[in-house]
């Protein structure tokens, strides 16, 4: 329903000129929501046709930043220190980088079989499909569940234990972290030369 806007661009303008580059924009606008929309579905398609070789590429990159963990032991230090008025972004940019709900994202697409889900997926699944907002519930109780456990564990640690505890108790998770990669990495190129 662009085109009254390019008629009055034209005609403000006074021109033919003005006219067609209206219609020129509001074709890019349309052309780019219209691309914006199909995207995910487009990529969700490539995905399923490449699934085998992604897994094994993806298989193979685990295997290797965990290898990578386990030389380079240094923890940056970038991430120690981030002013409060950039926690939330920081938050934001840690839970995507970690895949925060992407195990669920299969089940809401209905990509998984209903023989292939044990009670947990199920469960799951069903609670998505309900309706928008019991998604948006299980998110809520899922984020309020976890800041309660680490508010928790911060205050006592404040309030109670203090720094001294941190620093004489603290012990680095990397290389448990970085062998467990390399282990999910191998099982699932395993699983996939199996398969």
């Amino acid at each position: 329903m662009g085109w009254p806007l390019a008629v009055s661009a034209g005609l403000m303008e006074r021109s033919p000129r003005a006219l067609l580059g209206a219609l020129g924009a509001l074709s890019a606008g349309h052309l780019l929501a219209t691309f914006l929309v199909l995207l995910p579905f487009a990529l969700l398609f490539v995905l399923a046709e490449w699934q085998r070789p992604i897994q094994l590429g993806a298989s193979l990159l685990v295997i290797g930043f965990g290898v990578y963990r386990l030389v380079d032991r240094r923890h940056p230090r970038a991430l120690a220190r981030i002013p409060p008025t950039q926690l939330a972004l920081w938050s934001f940019a840690v839970a995507v980088a970690h895949g925060a709900a992407l195990m669920l994202v299969p089940i809401y697409l209905g990509l998984c079989q209903a023989f292939d889900l044990d009670a947990g997926h199920a469960a799951a699944g069903s609670l998505i499909k309900a309706n928008l907002g019991m998604a948006v519930l299980v998110a809520m109780v899922h984020v309020v569940a976890m800041v309660a456990a680490g508010g928790c564990l911060a205050w006592l640690v404040y309030r109670y234990l203090g720094l001294k505890f941190v620093s004489r108790s603290w012990f680095n998770l990397d290389a448990v972290w970085a062998a467990s990669l390399i282990l999910v990495g191998a099982v699932a190129l395993a699983l996939n030369f199996a398969s």
